[in-house]
């Protein structure tokens, strides 16, 4: 099995590195991964006449790197357009993502946009993360289970086009998970979203700006002010007990199985039921 490994943290992020000696005994991988990190970029691609630089790592073990200075998507283009050219991957799998990506979080989040991008050309995808947004995140919990869940997934896998599975681990070790569920993406909103910018944000965090992919600093025009997002997350009275951040926080693995296809058929029914219908 040939698998294409990214994410949407960067290449040099510990979670990748996991990933990727995880997935080593399932076949060949190959790793094309942001060469900054990409968080919140969904499935937007680098366009507008922007150069995309490409740079072919040394090899590690027998796994191809390469990371690409572009977004997630961007990414697996790269690798569908030219590295697996005339002959696609079998897999893609994006992570593991510092950081939950369930609930609303799905709609903006890189590493499912990678999962996405995969979908759209045909080939299965994963997306994985862990719910602790820490550099040093402890996966041990995920080189325990993961595997064997990733070996129950490929058996799910039947070429439907469209697919993909998006697979949340609560930050806990193996023995405090509760189990594995499947889930609904749940709905949360954030609050106060903006916040003054502060340089001195990376001295407190301990990363260099350019570990965001920020290549300088903001020079401001007069009048300009500067925000970053960052946000209180609130959760909705209309979830039920099978949405993922529920499951996630109650301690649960969370799989939930998606489409590109975002068709709401029956919505489409009730429209064609209602008369919206008509010959000119």
């Amino acid at each position: 099995m040939r698998i294409l490994v990214t994410n949407d943290d960067g290449y040099k992020a510990r979670g990748i590195q996991v990933l990727v000696d995880m997935l080593r005994p399932f076949g060949e991988i190959t790793v094309i991964a942001p060469k900054y990190h990409q968080s919140g970029t969904s499935m937007a691609v680098t366009m507008g006449l922007k150069p995309i630089a490409v740079k072919r790592l040394p090899d590690r073990d027998g796994v191809r790197w390469f990371y690409v200075d572009g977004t997630p998507a961007s990414c697996v283009k790269y690798g569908t357009d030219e590295v697996f050219a005339g002959n696609l991957p079998d897999l893609v799998v994006s992570g593991i993502n510092h950081g939950a990506n369930c609930a609303s979080a799905v709609l903006y989040s890189g590493t499912l946009g990678a999962a996405k991008e995969a979908a759209l050309a045909g080939i299965p995808a994963i997306g994985v993360s862990l719910d602790d947004m820490s550099p040093d995140a402890d996966f041990s919990c995920m080189e325990d289970i993961f595997p064997e869940l990733f070996r129950q997934l490929l058996g799910e896998m039947d070429g439907r086009f469209g697919e993909y599975y998006n697979v949340n681990f609560p930050a806990l070790p193996a023995s405090g998970i509760k189990g594995i569920r499947t889930a609904s993406q749940g709905i949360i909103h954030w609050e106060k979203e903006f916040e003054p910018y502060d340089y001195r944000i990376f001295d407190r965090l301990g990363i260099s700006h350019r570990d965001m992919g920020i290549t300088a600093l903001p020079e401001l025009e007069e009048g300009e002010t500067a925000y970053i997002m960052k946000g209180e997350l609130v959760n909705d009275p209309r979830n039920g007990e099978h949405a993922d951040h529920t499951l996630l926080k109650q301690g649960y693995i969370t799989v939930s199985g998606h489409n590109i296809d975002s068709t709401d058929i029956a919505e489409n029914a009730r429209l064609k039921a209602q008369g919206i219908e008509k010959d000119f």
